[in-house]
């Protein structure tokens, strides 16, 4: 099985790529984006400057729990940037769901509860809402977070989806939204 395969075995479709958007991106953007893989993983990720995006993290059934997606995230973190992804809200009659995001958290990844996410899957014609993870290595604020993840969905997933998919994804305005704080009241 090839990696497109894996990937597209493990993630619901409104998550994915396509592979020729995907096999693009390696083409044409191949200075920031990578795709590590092995017999037992598929890692796709965006490497900029100032942070690290990670599109796809497949770690397969019969390698899970044995420390295979610590070392890949390892590797990562290694580089010292903000590293940021999309993750499925807990679903608990999906009970991957909830071991993802455990998984991360274990990880020193937080929630970006500022940060909101809801984009119309071009395959299912769905609304798709995730949620934003991200690990801070040196205290990045979520306001970050959130114009690198502007930049990643601008300059990576909506690299020419009109060319690709016959329409274009929804203006990243409408896509990500971030909540700020209320300015104190003052009596």
């Amino acid at each position: 099985m090839n990696w497109y395969e894996k990937l597209n075995q493990y993630f619901p479709i409104e998550e994915m790529k396509s592979q020729e958007h995907m096999e693009l991106l390696l083409e044409d953007k191949g200075d920031i984006y990578h795709k590590d893989e092995g017999p037992h993983h598929v890692l796709m990720y965006v490497e900029l400057d100032d942070f690290i995006f990670i599109d796809y993290l497949f770690v397969s059934k019969e390698s899970r729990g044995q420390g295979l997606g610590k070392t890949l995230l390892k590797k990562l973190k290694e580089k010292e940037k903000p590293i940021i992804l999309e993750v499925e809200p807990i679903d608990y009659e999906d009970t991957d769901t909830e071991k993802r995001q455990r998984f991360y958290r274990r990880e020193g990844f937080k929630h970006a509860s500022k940060i909101g996410y809801r984009r119309k899957s071009l395959a299912t014609d769905q609304v798709n809402e995730m949620e934003i993870l991200y690990w801070a290595p040196k205290g990045e604020s979520e306001e970050s977070i959130y114009e690198n993840m502007k930049k990643t969905y601008n300059e990576i997933h909506t690299y020419k989806d009109k060319e690709l998919y016959g329409k274009a994804y929804q203006d990243v305005a409408d896509v990500l939204t971030f909540q700020h704080d209320k300015d104190a009241i003052t009596e």
